[in-house]
């Protein structure tokens, strides 16, 4: 997989000794020691289940925190931990097996979206839009829409990885510029600034799917929309574009120095990128059109006062029906318009390649099927037995006792998320692992489960680029190996680590002045300051 040969490159090779290489190291070592998350998820559902029955033993309780007229509340007013070590547990965990996985949120939300997305993606129409998007800019101006083009790639999961990559590479060598910046720029925009996006993706229904029964533990009811983070993730787009725009044209690309290409493996001639024809070109406008339209007509359920999406009640968008039903307005909008650019673009036909195309994306969904099974026994179990709320409840008389009950908080809770994914790599497995813990408790401090999310997207995305288990990292370091032969994995991630010391540096004061500078709201509709 990963060639671990170091590299001659004198401009990178220093940082792989010392510390920061035995650093490196030990996150390698200590990811390599943990299982498949598949048989972690399988190993904390056993877990949660013994730990509940010791708890249980000795009578394990904290005072309730929800409101007196809270559904679910005790009436002694105290939580105890319920142990699964016992018949009723024992029955409660045979029967609810099934329904565990079926009912599970983020199961559904993900695989309609994605259904949609993926005619947009094997239309070729997603592709296509990148490709015009990086090869239409000007020279000035390339690197800054390479990064912004990586991050608008996340919409449809893989395809930033096998397109936006190579192809930036190529742009990069095509204008005489060293072909590895391409890739470092494009890698920071696709993996760093992944939960950036000026659209609502397949991301955001998973993690708002998680998100919602954490926060449930403290307030039964309460929901958590797909768009609960969209306005702060809009603007974050353009603001980590331009922090990729500047470690590459001021750290990384002078780092690296001008391209030799007797550093390839093989003979390299200067790429020619081929613009998109104009069949594509007429696809591309008819979808960009079919679009609009689809937009105005959902506008009309939710804009005007007597939008028939608005809340029926309170006539406002907080809470509305609209908003419950993002995901399948991602399917429709990313469907027809993938199906009417196929049409002009002469790759889509009928029905059957429509049909083709969910299929194929649905082929590739097995793994995260077998994840969420396991996911959703081990979040279950974690709410049956209350030991996510007992937790929820000391951890934040703790935070409070120390004082960090302030917006301080989200500092370390970033810097946690950012160091977990090291060794944890899949964004739902660290989140479900992580949020029936820290959203109980920030909620218990006085924070909104939709900023508690938004803080946790920070520092899930922009330790990608140097964490040795991230998926794609084989691929990323094949791709380098094509303009420098023997690059190893400690070449690539010490000239990836400015963007992630740039990013979180940068994103988490955008993420204090948005939110708590001027109180501006993360998501539609959404309150900063959970109040019971």
């Amino acid at each position: 997989m990963a060639n671990h040969t170091p590299t001659t490159s004198p401009s990178v090779e220093p940082q792989q000794n010392g510390w920061f290489g035995r650093f490196l190291n030990g996150v390698e070592f200590l990811g390599n020691l943990l299982p498949h998350p598949v048989t972690l998820f399988a190993l904390l559902s056993v877990a949660i289940v013994i730990i509940s029955g010791i708890l249980g033993f000795f009578d394990v309780a904290v005072a309730d925190p929800r409101p007196e007229g809270a559904k679910g509340r005790e009436a002694d007013g105290m939580i105890e931990v319920i142990s699964l070590m016992t018949v009723d547990g024992f029955t409660r965990i045979t029967t609810g097996l099934v329904t565990n996985f079926t009912g599970f949120a983020p199961l559904g939300t993900v695989l309609v979206a994605l259904l949609g997305v993926s005619v947009a993606e094997h239309s070729g129409l997603l592709s296509t839009v990148l490709r015009s998007l990086v090869i239409g800019a000007k020279p000035r101006h390339v690197t800054f829409i390479v990064v912004l083009a990586g991050i608008l790639s996340n919409t449809a999961s893989e395809l930033g990885y096998v397109v936006m990559i190579p192809l930036s590479a190529m742009i990069f060598h095509s204008l005489g510029r060293h072909p590895l910046a391409g890739i470092a720029a494009a890698f920071a925009g696709v993996s760093a600034g992944y939960s950036a996006n000026l659209l609502i993706g397949t991301i955001d229904p998973l993690l708002a799917g998680i998100t919602e029964p954490a926060a449930q533990m403290i307030a039964p009811g309460y929901l958590v929309s797909p768009s609960a983070n969209h306005i702060f993730m809009a603007v974050s787009t353009f603001f980590v574009a331009a922090m990729g725009y500047a470690v590459t044209e001021y750290i990384v690309e002078p780092r690296l120095g001008v391209y030799n290409p007797d550093d390839a493996p093989e003979k390299l001639d200067k790429p020619k990128i081929e613009k998109p024809n104009d069949a594509e070109r007429q696809g591309m406008k008819m979808a960009g059109w079919t679009f609009l339209g689809l937009v105005g007509l959902i506008s009309l359920t939710i804009v005007p006062e007597w939008g028939i999406l608005r809340h029926p009640e309170t006539n406002e968008v907080a809470n509305s029906p609209f908003l419950k039903s993002i995901v399948a307005f991602i399917f429709v909008t990313f469907a027809i318009p993938g199906f009417v650019y196929g049409r002009y673009a002469g790759t889509m036909k009928n029905d059957r390649d429509v049909i083709d195309a969910m299929a194929k994306s649905m082929s590739t969904m097995g793994l995260y099927i077998t994840l969420v099974f396991f996911a959703a026994q081990f979040v279950a179990f974690f709410k049956w037995t209350n030991i996510g709320t007992v937790l929820a409840v000391k951890g934040a008389a703790a935070i409070q006792a120390v004082g960090l009950d302030g917006p301080e908080i989200f500092l370390l809770f970033i810097l946690m998320c950012g160091l977990v994914n090291l060794s944890l790599g899949s964004a739902s497995a660290q989140w479900a692992v992580t949020a029936p813990i820290f959203v109980p408790m920030l909620m218990l401090v006085g924070y909104s489960p939709e900023v508690i999310q938004a803080a946790y997207r920070i520092g899930d995305s922009v330790t990608n680029v140097i964490s040795p288990m991230m998926s794609y990292f084989g691929l990323i370091l094949a791709m380098a190996s094509k303009y420098k032969k023997n690059i190893g994995m400690g070449s690539m991630i010490a000239m990836m680590i400015p963007y992630t010391l740039v990013f979180i540096v940068g994103w988490t004061l955008l993420f204090y002045v948005w939110v708590f500078l001027f109180g501006l709201p993360v998501g539609w509709g959404v309150p900063t300051y959970y109040t019971p």
